[in-house]
């Protein structure tokens, strides 16, 4: 078989997944054959701009051809909740992979040669709920902006654990509604 008769054979089975699915297998086999990403993340115009201060600059000329365990070793995150929200920040702008299953996590984890999670589903469903993820089209998750403040602060916790404070609306419990409703009343 010649380039051209492997190439046609590649293309004629690509096209009959969907497009996500073409990219998650194209992905992989990059990945097997530890082929280096060929694409390389440019910076939107508008968003290379200063803002009103350097804390706020977007890091564009970042290095995106670090590997999984080089970026998890750099954030190096404690916790499945922080683990699963480094693989989906590497997934989106690493990958170029802003939507993702858990078994997207999973085969990041493992690439990244990270001890296998106990349940990934509990794993994401937990940075979920937190607030780190949040539901997309198709039944997939994505990255947060709270998730990828989180992410960007790493590996100074405390940081991350004060933007994510005040970057969240404070809700009141129902007994604090209560509490009020009754004192307007009174």
């Amino acid at each position: 078989m010649d380039d051209l008769e492997a190439l046609s054979a590649i293309i004629g089975v690509l096209k009959q997944l969907e497009p996500d699915v073409q990219r998650r297998v194209l992905q992989s086999v990059q990945t097997f054959f530890e082929l280096p990403p060929k694409h390389q993340v440019e910076p939107h115009p508008r968003e290379s701009l200063p803002t009103s201060g350097t804390d706020n600059l977007r890091e564009f000329s970042v290095d995106r051809s670090l590997s999984p365990k080089e970026f998890l070793r750099d954030k190096n995150p404690l916790t499945d909740i922080e683990r699963v929200a480094c693989l989906a920040y590497y997934l989106a702008y690493y990958r170029d992979m802003p939507h993702f299953k858990t078994v997207d996590i999973s085969a990041l984890n493992t690439e990244a040669a990270l001890p296998k999670f106990s349940n990934a589903s509990v794993a994401v469903d937990n940075a979920r709920s937190q607030g780190y993820l949040v539901s997309a089209t198709k039944g997939n998750k994505q990255l947060s902006a709270v998730g990828e403040k989180y992410v960007e602060l790493l590996p100074d916790r405390n940081a991350a654990r004060e933007a994510i404070r005040t970057f969240r609306p404070r809700r009141s419990s129902k007994k604090q509604k209560v509490v009020r409703n009754e004192k307007k009343s009174a």
